[in-house]
């Protein structure tokens, strides 16, 4: 019997994030797990809402946990797959938790929707998190069918799953070593990452973009540093982050690094013999087909990658002047006054009543201009067509 969960799917799954909502519904299935989204949610308000107005920010909130304490089916647990969504949503939980002060002005900002929340009605997790603890590392290596051996990944946690823990659900918080633990149950090769839980710059590439590249540009670097093929993220914000503005940190600081950033789903699909198109690949900017080619599997081109393909396939197209293009044969009538000598058919072809006798000259390859009145046989050396032309006359 599947195991069910109330989810929180945030506002990224059906956008930048889509390929790990790809990889969540592939993958979650063979584990025998299920996930009731939460009717009627709204946005957690990210990262930002927090310092505008902290009591709107925490009403925002407590309006999905609302929502969550009303359609829950058996289960109190409400899973987020986003870390900024999974943050948001423990903040404020605890926050009411901790402060009926608090909880009673989060509550009459609901009630003029008819909501109300229970403080500590439902348990907020990290996808991750269910993994780990609910799941179990035996149970997730028991459908591997196909090892990540060979392929070298850099956990990268972030900075707000593991901290702050509201419930002491995290070990060693600094240095979390969860995904580490996952990802080498899949066969990987996990390479030691110190950046582990470093901020991937938020929404400082808007706000101060220099230090959001700067901010990339570490992460990237290390994971580099340390032989990584590509990062593996939990939250699509990050991944969006380091993956969309990596070519942008390449060009303010002319490098030229080359780091896929992949979600911890779609590897354990790839490790579960899942299709790579299934799990959301290609959807990257930055192609996951070089690290993926380390264990032989051949993942679906981005879409420049398409682009640049269906360029390369199309024939150049021809210029003017360009000598492989076939050039139409002259009109007899244009050669015959092109290269006809002085005639009556010349004259009233090409002159009015008023224009002087007939005056065209040439210019000699090899000499002075020419008049129209030197002698045929200069004329009939010009072109064949010119003979034809003096032939007629």
């Amino acid at each position: 019997m599947a195991t069910k969960y109330m989810y929180y799917p945030g506002c990224s799954m059906d956008g930048t994030g889509k390929a790990y909502h790809d990889s969540i519904e592939a993958v979650l299935p063979e584990l025998d797990i299920g996930l009731a989204e939460l009717d009627d949610w709204n946005c957690c308000g990210a990262t930002e809402y927090m310092g505008i107005s902290p009591l709107r920010s925490q009403a925002l909130v407590g309006r999905n946990l609302a929502l969550a304490e009303k359609q829950k089916n058996g289960t109190d647990t409400l899973v987020a797959p986003c870390s900024a969504c999974y943050v948001n949503l423990a903040r404020t939980d605890a926050y009411v938790r901790e402060s009926a002060e608090l909880a009673g002005e989060v509550n009459d900002a609901l009630s003029a929707d008819g909501m109300h929340y229970t403080p500590g009605a439902v348990k907020v997790r990290h996808l991750l998190e269910i993994m780990i603890d609910d799941v179990g590392l035996e149970e997730v290596g028991e459908h591997v069918t196909r090892p990540l051996a060979g392929l070298k990944l850099a956990p990268y946690m972030g900075c707000l799953v593991s901290r702050p823990d509201y419930d002491d659900r995290w070990q060693h918080r600094e240095h979390p070593h969860a995904l580490d633990q996952l990802l080498l149950t899949l066969g990987a090769d996990v390479v030691e990452y110190s950046r582990r839980t470093d901020c991937c710059g938020g929404h400082m590439t808007q706000i101060s973009p220099e230090t959001g590249l700067e901010l990339i540009r570490r992460l990237i670097v290390e994971a580099e540093r340390v032989g990584a093929h590509a990062l593996v993220t939990v939250c699509p914000m990050c991944q969006m982050n380091v993956d969309f503005y990596q070519r942008e940190m390449n060009h303010h600081f002319k490098e030229g690094h080359h780091m896929p950033i992949l979600f911890f789903t779609q590897l354990m699909g790839l490790a579960y013999g899942m299709p790579a198109k299934r799990l959301g690949f290609g959807r990257e900017i930055i192609s996951a087909r070089p690290a993926l080619a380390n264990i032989g599997i051949e993942a679906p081109l981005t879409a420049e990658e398409e682009a640049e393909k269906a360029a390369a396939a199309k024939p150049p197209r021809r210029r003017r002047g360009d000598p492989t293009l076939p050039s139409p044969a002259p009109r007899e009538d244009e050669e015959v006054l092109r290269c006809a000598p002085p005639g009556p058919a010349a004259r009233s072809a090409t002159a009015g009543p008023t224009s002087p006798p007939w005056s065209m000259s040439r210019r000699s390859a090899t000499g002075p201009r020419q008049s129209s009145t030197t002698r045929a046989s200069s004329w009939r050396a010009t072109t064949p067509s010119c003979a034809r032309a003096w032939a007629r006359s």
